[in-house]
């Protein structure tokens, strides 16, 4: 096994002409010089350098043997700068999974944005609403909401966000069914939720003094697409909870309406999650960093008005106004 140190050690004795010079010059102690020397030679055993208190000579073997080690050096310090080139430049490709909603309301913006700062990093992103296996599979990163405890120790999960919810109805279901005016009444409306099916379905609201509370409720519709949910909520299909940033301009028009006064859905917990297992390749930590960045910038609590990064009025989720 070689030692770098013993291979500079070397180097620095032949080019200095002797132990005493290459000490006063690296500032190291003459005697770890000659016991780093002494060692290489006996590791390799074979005679470097030949010296005496009067005499230094390097051997012709040892002449042979420092060409060779300075190619060595020269391939470490290369690999060296490779390394701190790509750390301060990141390169490559990150592979990236996210809901469809999340990315359609709010990650791809974000992406673009990172690849205008990044132009050397290709991002290849999938968009799943499945929680896709990211050892098997080979992504990066998985963006998921309100994840469950982590069974693979070689995962690490990385908080973004905190998500507002909305538990919203058209205006056409409130005047046909009447209002919602407490608790109790939610049983008596349609319901609309995310999937998988043959699961138990609950929404868990908190009002403005801190108070929980539980409503069970068996829906008409499941899916695992936010966007179908919305639309058949538009259509007056039943009462749905949603983020805020998907339902926020559907409420800021009148389309959706907020079903009971004074009482929300808990908010949800936008996470990253990555393998750590061997490290995190730097084109990777710079969109993990990227992303943690512009998620700490969201103004949840002003997307009713339609912006989305504090102190940027141009900056809306949504742009398309079909959505």
């Amino acid at each position: 096994m070689y030692d770098l140190n013993e291979l500079y050690f070397f180097t620095c004795i032949v080019e200095h002409q002797g132990i005493g010079a290459a000490s006063r010059n690296l500032g190291i102690p003459k005697s770890r010089l000659s016991r780093h020397l002494s060692a290489l030679e006996e590791r390799l055993g074979v005679r470097l350098i030949n010296r005496s208190t009067r005499q230094f000579s390097v051997s012709e073997l040892g002449l042979e043997y420092y060409q060779h080690c300075l190619a060595m050096l020269e391939g470490a310090e290369a690999a060296q700068s490779l390394i701190e080139h790509s750390q301060a430049s990141p390169k490559g490709t990150v592979r990236i999974a996210c809901p469809t909603a999340l990315l359609n309301f709010l990650v791809a913006g974000m992406i673009s944005r990172f690849m205008e700062r990044y132009p050397e990093i290709k991002v290849q992103l999938e968009s799943t609403n499945r929680n896709v296996d990211l050892l098997r599979e080979g992504f990066d990163i998985a963006l998921r909401v309100d994840v469950p405890p982590l069974e693979d120790s070689s995962l690490t999960l990385k908080p973004l966000s905190r998500s507002p919810q909305e538990l919203v109805a058209s205006p056409a279901l409130l005047e046909r069914l009447g209002p919602v005016r407490a608790l109790s009444d939610l049983t008596g409306f349609p319901s609309l939720d995310q999937g998988p099916a043959n699961h138990s379905y609950c929404w868990h609201l908190e009002d403005d003094q801190g108070i929980q509370a539980s409503v069970a409720h068996s829906p008409r519709l499941i899916t695992d697409d936010m966007i179908t949910l919305r639309r058949v909520a538009l259509e007056g299909g039943g009462i749905v909870q949603l983020p805020k940033l998907v339902v926020f301009k559907d409420m800021r028009n009148g389309t959706l309406h907020p079903v009971l006064a004074g009482w929300k859905p808990r908010s949800a917990q936008v996470y990253a999650l990555f393998a750590s297992r061997r490290g995190v390749m730097p084109s990777v930590r710079a969109l993990l960093d990227f992303l943690a960045e512009n998620f700490r910038a969201l103004d949840f609590e002003n997307l009713y008005d339609g912006y989305a990064l504090r102190g940027d009025e141009d900056a809306c989720f949504l742009t398309d106004s079909r959505l």
